[in-house]
Order: C-alpha cells, then sequence, then structure tokens
C-alpha cells in the first residue's frame, strides 16, 4: 500500500524523494515523510496528511543531503499521525528506515525489545524494525539487516540508511514491490515505475527474500542466505509522459479517454487472419485440463467474471472464479490438470499472489494477466501476459479494467483455437474495431454527466444486470463506491424480487445494463417492477429491446454480445467520475484508498 522512495547519488536527495512520492501518493495518503544524510547527522521531516503538509514542513528546513528515504503511508498499525509517520528512527538517530508491508509478529518482537530497555514512540508494526536493527548492529549495516530479516514474519519492502554507514542505503524485499533505477550518477529506489521515469528507465527487480546494498556508484545484490549475487537491468517500455495528467483536470478522466489507444495496444499483433496470436502461451498444452479457475480482486475480480463466463462458453470446460482472499482459504480442488488464471492490474495484490502461490504449490500451471512489467505475479506464473494500459495513477481503475476484459476474450477464444473448437470468426474481426467504439461513446459524455446529477444527493443507488452484464454492474457499483461515496449495490436482475426489491422506493435510482440477447428481454421486465414501485431507471442496452417507461437509455453499439461489456465500462465510469465531481470528492485519491493492496 505504501509508498516509498530513496536515492544515493552526487545530486541532492530532495528533489528525488519529493517527486517520487508525489507519483507514489495514490499508494497513501495518510501521511508522508523523508529523511536525509547530511554531515553525518540524519534529518527526519514528517507529518500526518497529505504530501502538501510535508512540502509546507520542509520549507523550514535546509535539506541538502545526498542520500534520502521518502514515505507515503496507508495506515495500517497505528493511526495516521505525526508520532505514526514514516521515516522511524532509532533512540539514537543513528539509523532511519521506511517500511511498506505489515509485520504480523510485531507484538511478540516489540515485548522482547522492551524487555531489553527499548522504548517505542509510535504505534506501528514498522518501529520495530528500526529498534531490531539498532539491537543486532555490530558494526555491518548489512548483517544487521539480514539478522533482522530472519526474525520478522510478515510482508516487507524497505528502505534503510545509517549514520553509522553513511555512504549505503540497504534496500530488502518481501510481498510487496520494490525496484532500484540506475540513474546517471545515481540509483533510486521506488515502489512503482512512475516514480523512477523522470531520472531512468533502466531498473532492477528484487525478488522476495533478496537485499541490495546500494553505493553511489555501486550495487551489489545478495540472497536470503546472505550470498552475492546477480541481476539483469531491464528496460521498461514506460514514458514520462503518460505518468502526467497531460491537460486533464484527474488522472482519472485521462486513463478514460486513453482507452480506445491502450486497447488498441493491447490488441496489436494478437489478431492475425481472424486468428489469437499469443505467442507467450504456444508452449502451454491445453489439452491436459479438465477445469480452470480465475483468480483476482477487486476490479480485477470483476474482469475475471467476464473472462471466465466467455471461456465457458467457447471451450466447454469448466470454470470457477474465485475472489483471491476466498480461493487460498477454501482449499480449492487444484491438481497438475487444472489450469489457474490470475488477474491483477500491479501484479503485487498480497492476495492474488498468495493464491498463486498455494496454485503452484497444488501443481496447477498458472497465467498472470498483468500491467506492470517485472512485477512479483509476472516472476512467479509459469506464464505471463500483459496489457498494455500503460501507468495507471488514480486510485479507481479504469484503462487496466477494459485491457484485461480485452486480453481475457482474447485468451479465451485463444484456448478455444488450441482445443479447435468452433471460433466466432465475426466477433474476433469486431474485436480489432472496439477502439473506434470506445472513441464514440466518448463522445457522448455529457450524456454520462447528465446521468450523474440524478445520483449527487443520494445515498443509494443500484445496479443491475443478468449473465456478462452482471459482472459489468458489479464493477459500475464499484466505481460509484470509490469515487462518490454513493452506496451502491449491484444485484443479478433476477434476484431482486428475493429481497432486494424491498429497498426500491420512491426516486431511487436502477441502473440497469441489458445487453445480452438472450436474456434481455428478462431484464427490462426487472426494470419495469422498480419502475412500477418509483424508480428513476437509466438504461444501458441495444437498438433491438422493446422498452416502455424509460426516460434514460443509452443505446450501444451493436456488435457481437460478448463485448459488450468492454463498451459499457466507458459510460459506467464517466458516471462514477461526474458524481464524484458534482459532490466535490477527490477523484484520484479516495479517502481510505490505495492503488496496490500489498498486505492482506
Amino acid at each position: 500500500m505504501c509508498g516509498i522512495t530513496a536515492y544515493c547519488g552526487q545530486q541532492e536527495a530532495l528533489s528525488f524523494l519529493m517527486q517520487g512520492l508525489s507519483k507514489l501518493e495514490y499508494r497513501g495518503y495518510d501521511s508522508a515523510g523523508i529523511t536525509t544524510l547530511e554531515n553525518n547527522q540524519l534529518l527526519t521531516i514528517k507529518c500526518k496528511g497529505r504530501l502538501k503538509n510535508l512540502e509546507e514542513k520542509i520549507k523550514n528546513y535546509q535539506v541538502h543531503g545526498s542520500i534520502g528515504i521518502g514515505h507515503t503511508r496507508w495506515a495500517t498499525h497505528g493511526i495516521p499521525s505525526n508520532l505514526n509517520s514514516h521515516p522511524h528512527n532509532n533512540s539514537h538517530d543513528t539509523i532511519s528506515l521506511v517500511h511498506n508491508g505489515i509485520i504480523e509478529n510485531y507484538r511478540q518482537l516489540k515485548k522482547e525489545l522492551i524487555e531489553n530497555g527499548y522504548k517505542f514512540q509510535s504505534d506501528t508494526d514498522s518501529e520495530v524494525i528500526v529498534q531490531l536493527l539498532d539491537y543486532y548492529y555490530d558494526g555491518e549495516l548489512l548483517e544487521a539487516t539480514q539478522k533482522v530479516l530472519k526474525r520478522i514474519e510478515g510482508s516487507y519492502a524497505l528502505c534503510i540508511i545509517s549514520t553509522l554507514e553513511p555512504d549505503k542505503i540497504i534496500v530488502a524485499k518481501k510481498d510487496s514491490p520494490l525496484i532500484i533505477g540506475k540513474a546517471t550518477n545515481a540509483y533510486v529506489v521506488a515502489s512503482d515505475i512512475p516514480a523512477l521515469l523522470e531520472y531512468t528507465k533502466d531498473v532492477y527487480f528484487l525478488d522476495d527474500l533478496e537485499v541490495a546494498m546500494i553505493k553511489k556508484d555501486h550495487i551489489s545484490f545478495y540472497n536470503q542466505q546472505g550470498k552475492r549475487i546477480e541481476k539483469t537491468l531491464t528496460t521498461v517500455p514506460y514514458d514520462l509522459e503518460a505518468a502526467k495528467k497531460d491537460g486533464y483536470d484527474t488522472f482519472m478522466l485521462k486513463e478514460i479517454h486513453e482507452q480506445p489507444y491502450v486497447i488498441n495496444e493491447t490488441l496489436r499483433g494478437r489478431i492475425f487472419n481472424e486468428q489469437i496470436i499469443l505467442d507467450e502461451l504456444k508452449d502451454i498444452n491445453f489439452q491436459q485440463f479438465n477445469k480452470v479457475y480465475f483468480v483476482a480482486c477487486g476490479t480485477a475480480y470483476h474482469a475475471s467474471l467476464c473472462g471466465s463466463q466467455v471461456l465457458q462458453r467457447v471451450t466447454q470446460l469448466p470454470v470457477i472464479s474465485m475472489v483471491a482472499s476466498e480461493f487460498r482459504y477454501n482449499d480449492p480442488l487444484i491438481d497438475q490438470h487444472t489450469l489457474a488464471i490470475f488477474v491483477s492490474q500491479s501484479g503485487e495484490t498480497a492476495d492474488t499472489l498468495a493464491a498463486l502461490k498455494l496454485a503452484k504449490q497444488k501443481q496447477a500451471t498458472t497465467i498472470a494477466i498483468a500491467n506492470v512489467l517485472g512485477s512479483t505475479i509476472s516472476r512467479d506464473s509459469d506464464y505471463v501476459l500483459y496489457t498494455c494500459a500503460g501507468p495507471e495513477i488514480a486510485v479507481a481503475s479504469t484503462k487496466a479494467y477494459t485491457t484485461q476484459l480485452v486480453l481475457l476474450i482474447l485468451l479465451a477464444y485463444y484456448i478455444a483455437q488450441r482445443l479447435n473448437k468452433e471460433v466466432d470468426f465475426q466477433l474476433i474481426h469486431q474485436l480489432n474495431s472496439i477502439p473506434q467504439y470506445v472513441e464514440k461513446i466518448l463522445k457522448d459524455e455529457k450524456i454520462f454527466e447528465k446521468y450523474a446529477y440524478m445520483l449527487k444527493d443520494l445515498h443509494d443507488a443500484y445496479f443491475i444486470g443478468r449473465n456478462l452484464d452482471y459482472a459489468s454492474v458489479l464493477e459500475g457499483a464499484l466505481k460509484l463506491k470509490e469515487v462518490s461515496y454513493v452506496h451502491a449495490d449491484a444485484y443479478v436482475a433476477g434476484e431482486l424480487k428475493h429481497g432486494p426489491i424491498a429497498l426500491i422506493e420512491e426516486g431511487s435510482v436502477v441502473i440497469a445494463v441489458a445487453t445480452q440477447p438472450h436474456i434481455a428481454a428478462k431484464t427490462i421486465s426487472n426494470i419495469q417492477e422498480t419502475i412500477a414501485r418509483g424508480a428513476h431507471v437509466i438504461l444501458f442496452t441495444t437498438h433491438n429491446e422493446n422498452i416502455k417507461h424509460v426516460e434514460n437509455i443509452y443505446y450501444l453499439p451493436q456488435i457481437a454480445p460478448t463485448l459488450q461489456a468492454i463498451l459499457v465500462a466507458i459510460p459506467l465510469q464517466l458516471i462514477a467520475y461526474y458524481t464524484a465531481c458534482i459532490k466535490g470528492c477527490d477523484v484520484d485519491k479516495p479517502r481510505n484508498l490505495a492503488k496496490s493492496v500489498t498486505v492482506e
């Protein structure tokens, strides 16, 4: 969740630390802080609240050190406060660190340290680490770090500096992202690639339980046993402009409007002569599988619900879609004849990574659908397919979702091809036209803004759909909740009469999606049931439906029903966006949320 930056080079560290934190604030904004090392002293500045609070506070200091660490926090242990802010220092102010993750055995370690005379300033689990470092330090910071890592249980990304060894930064990770960039006359560290792009595209990806020792002109890597290892430098394909607002008021709006381009990029080179080309998977024998699991969290789970239905339709394989946090504790029936597909934008979602590890232990073949090159999920899976959404900065996912849908549909038809199943060539042809259809829908943005005004004063909203449309309304409801704080529930339309219709009263707003021809009439009948009880309806459908008493109808382009989930996502995103804007919400940084959920 939290965002981390670090700099070790010939220039002053402050500039990188702060610009990096500004790129990472979407990972948490409960507090922020930095520590720099200058004249053999630590200068730590931190405070509760948004990064702007830290920027104001720093104006009162002279910050010139060329080694430093930074942090923006999403609170887990300990309320947002100045004392609970990172970085955390030992009592002698000789060691300072930033931490992303959760130390599960911190209470036990804290008790042990208190018994040894240590005093704690904060309520965080992270402070235990710096006090342990102090306890184990005996002239070698790297050695002390390795001893600490053997004691702590849980997840961590760590950057450590010390006056005792003022020429270096120690970096370590387990189950939390951390990337090291090689810049001009410096090494830079961050939780995510956008924070590095202004300085470099050349990066090292740390694997779990690895440690790096960084100096201004040198870097060394070590495995869990403390032995030197070699790491490969990778050039990432992102550019700096992709991580900027580019004239838009918010990242979310920019990313919504980027969808025609990123969908086209995700399709590029993957359809040829009405055949799906996924060479990354050419070595898989799909004949060996007797069932398939889709596993994900949040928005990625909604994409998986759609992808799983499409895959089952076109292959006739049994397909199960599960939330990762349930999958890992449900003892799923998996063996060497199981294909397990894991979907994650960041590639660092803790529950999804844990589920992946379980599937591999049970000998399943694993495929990752990821957006971030070099992410943990892409390295740990047997195979990986990348969406091409580029950096997604807004907390609420938009372009990552639609590119996931596109890639999952491609994957379904690719597997069908490999199993010699009948393939809908018209659909494959239409896939290439999806960016143009999305462009057309975006031109109707003002319509969706008008719909948003129907929601601005409501506490509750209701979404209904069936079949593939149910996955769409789940995502639509989630978007509305995330950014506007309107309580939104999504229901299978046929289930309304089994309880939820009791919630409908005069003035309620129901957003309905009816794009699947074989079931649309049933959904429209359910709409009439809500209208009879005083609801106002916003309906997304195709031109083929006979609809009465609905004033707000948006007709989607008439393309293959399987592809409608991609198209209807756009207006649902814009309704959520404009509802939030009308209500004055912080669209890019909704309360209590973070972009990458790297804790359980």
